[in-house]
């Protein structure tokens, strides 16, 4: 059978209606079922042979976070059977696991946009499979630019709260079937990022001497980057950098019963002034973002080092 006739056949039986009816999450969400993605998940848990209990989304440049697992162990995306695959630069398409400072950990070099052509669901659908494989916690971190004249290049900001206009306008993961396995019908999403963990990942960048900034994360869905008007907008209303990830997978993560915390690091100054000559280069961003990925690492391998001094953020 083609998995178009396949696909319209599940969505029949789930809807009653054909596919080309209904929105892509919809569609993705029916596809990937519970079913589905437990099998997506054995097939890697029959191969890494533990359970991991924190999983880290790296962002653009920041994949070397993945270098500070001791014993660390890769799965290529596209060795696992009906899982999407990374195309960006800078993103190397593995899931890396092993241990990170005594911490059983699974890192995910390489995420999923939807400018690459895939759904919300489908960009989030490895935030379900963190949790059947047994993770409790995410960090997820992003390139981002800055919209708030406060926040300089090369600045890392906590992300305390998101803004995203996608999620707002029906392009959002959860929309379609849900399952009461992976979490709720309706999900309160005001403190996806947890206070107490914002607290604890402030401390560290304390400890280390680091000026962690805080402030609010804006999504666009890309791939061009956002014009002037866009940017004055976003800032008018509350957002303090913005880029093209993170809304969504924190989300679902919140949705999956996860705690998260996701960091920032500012690439570049986005522009808020008309006929300005400077724009946003992907190149140049992933330039920026591995030089000042040193104190991410630093910052994210002391934070989980503080976890695991404390079992209950791990429950």
């Amino acid at each position: 059978m083609e998995n178009s006739d396949l696909i319209n056949q599940i969505v029949k039986k789930e809807f009653n209606l054909p596919a080309e009816l209904l929105s892509q999450d919809a569609i993705t969400n029916a596809y990937y079922n519970y079913d589905k993605i437990s099998s997506i998940a054995k097939w890697i848990e029959e191969r890494i042979h533990f359970k991991p209990r924190i999983g880290i989304i790296c962002g653009s440049g920041l994949s070397d976070i993945a270098y500070l697992i001791a014993d660390k162990q890769e799965i290529q995306y596209a060795d696992i059977p009906e899982f999407p695959r990374s195309t960006v630069h800078g993103h190397k398409g593995v899931f890396a696991y092993g241990n990170l400072n005594n911490l059983p950990v699974i890192c995910m070099q390489g995420r999923f946009h939807p400018y690459e052509g895939y759904s919300t669901a489908l960009c989030t659908l490895p935030l379900k499979v963190l949790k059947l494989l047994g993770v409790k916690l995410v960090i997820i971190t992003n390139a981002a630019g800055g919209l708030n004249p406060s926040l300089s290049v090369g600045d890392l900001m906590l992300i305390k709260d998101h803004f995203s206009l996608p999620l707002l306008s029906m392009q959002n993961p959860l929309v379609g079937h849900n399952d009461e396995r992976f979490g709720p019908r309706f999900v309160p999403v005001s403190n996806i990022y947890d206070k107490k963990l914002r607290a604890l990942m402030h401390k560290c960048g304390k400890e280390l001497n680091l000026d962690l900034k805080e402030g609010v994360y804006g999504t666009i869905s890309g791939p061009s980057y956002e014009t002037v008007t866009d940017s004055l907008f976003y800032l008018k209303n509350g957002a303090d950098c913005v880029g093209m990830s993170t809304s969504h997978e924190a989300t679902v993560a919140c949705y999956c019963g996860l705690k998260v915390v996701a960091l920032s690091i500012i690439t570049d100054k986005v522009a808020i002034e008309y006929d300005a000559e400077d724009g946003s280069d992907h190149n140049e961003i992933v330039k920026i973002a591995k030089l000042k990925a040193k104190d991410a690492e630093k910052l994210v391998s002391y934070f989980i080092t503080q976890l695991g001094m404390d079992s209950r953020w791990l429950e």
